[in-house]
């Protein structure tokens, strides 16, 4: 396989988020390369100098009509003149994706819609757990269970899909079993008693989980890699495996997966419901990238695997991640054809799977 094999190869992007709506300042965009603090960059840093910096200095810079690895500066400067409406059309349409699905439970992005317009391409909606949950005006926990199940049937009418960010707000390392609608109620009663917005009581979690699986929609799990108030040892694949052998039949999906995308492979291979990405860790390690998409390689079925950018925000990075893949998969797959260990035949083939195909099967896409 050689370079550009791949560039008329329609990507799904089976997890994904908005572009903003708005121009940002340069310091408030930075804090955006940076998907573990949330806090302002001070004046000796920046994160240009990191790889998901220097990757858009490479790739990026030639859609703003600069060179390649054009100086951060001018790449700011030509940015800011461009203006956040031309940039993020020129970003989306580049990327080569004709389906976004769309978490949009988070943030203030572009909507289905605006996503669809910009990008020339076809969204899907992925509905947030929690943020249904979140929703719920329950006077007493009796009554939590029967409405959070009525607003996530509505929620769900025309979604392909569920996500939990159960990694952040418990962990996987508790017991994920059904809880009983005792249980629940008296975990209702004192979450809306406390008036707390954010909800992360475990048992409430359970069963907003155990709601999802009821309804047989494809369920995604944030792990691995992520926010800093995510506790990263607790969001290790490897703790729900009582939980998948409870649900046999569910299409699990495990995003992002890094650094247990070995462990996710596991999995993968091992239960036939699970199904597993390496977004997010692509966009943020840059050139390294592909060592990443090589290892993602080893143990999984190739029917198991999905492409996904997990951009949010800056359109830099939803180009960014197709980019990133598509060079790491011409990389290896044309290393191993050179090799004499894969047909050029399968290697064509198995791109096609991960990049389109497994995610319109899971998800049932037309």
């Amino acid at each position: 396989m050689r370079a550009g094999d791949l560039a008329e190869l329609p990507l799904v992007d089976h997890h994904v988020h908005g572009a903003f709506t708005v121009d940002l300042p340069r310091a408030e965009f930075e804090v955006h390369l940076n998907e573990a603090s949330p806090e302002p960059v001070p004046d000796w840093l920046t994160h240009f100098d990191t790889q998901l910096g220097f990757a858009i200095r490479r790739w990026c810079a030639p859609l703003l009509d600069l060179e390649p690895h054009a100086p951060a500066d001018e790449y700011w400067q030509k940015r800011t003149e461009l203006g956040h409406a031309e940039v993020t059309e020129r970003f989306l349409r580049a990327a080569g994706v004709s389906d976004w699905l769309l978490d949009t439970g988070f943030g203030t992005v572009l909507n289905k819609e605006g996503m669809a317009t910009a990008s020339d391409g076809r969204t899907h909606e992925i509905v947030r757990l929690e943020a249904v949950a979140e929703q719920v005006t329950a006077m007493t926990g009796r009554d939590y269970a029967h409405e959070f199940g009525a607003r996530l049937t509505e929620a769900t009418r025309q979604a392909v899909g569920v996500k939990t960010i159960l990694a952040y707000r418990c962990g996987f390392d508790i017991d994920l079993s059904r809880p009983d609608p005792h249980a629940v109620a008296e975990a209702a009663d004192r979450w809306l008693a406390e008036g707390t917005p954010r909800l992360t009581d475990p048992v409430l979690l359970r069963h907003g989980l155990h709601a999802a699986v009821d309804l047989g929609l494809p369920i995604q799990f944030h792990t691995g890699y992520g926010d800093r108030d995510l506790d990263l040892h607790r969001a290790n694949p490897m703790h729900l495996l009582g939980f998948l052998r409870e649900v046999p039949t569910v299409p699990i999906l495990l995003l992002h997966c890094y650094p247990y995308h070995r462990e996710a492979g596991y999995l993968a291979q091992a239960f036939t419901n699970v199904y597993f990405d390496v977004g997010l860790g692509l966009n943020h390690t840059g050139v390294r990238a592909t060592a990443i998409v090589a290892e993602s390689f080893e143990v999984a079925p190739f029917a198991k695997q999905l492409y996904s950018s997990d951009a949010w925000g800056p359109p830099e990075l939803h180009f960014l991640g197709a980019t990133l893949w598509r060079k790491a998969i011409e990389e290896l797959f044309g290393r191993w054809v050179a090799d004499g260990d894969w047909s050029a035949a399968d290697a064509v083939r198995v791109a096609g799977m991960v990049g389109r195909d497994n995610a319109r099967r899971v998800y049932g896409l037309a």
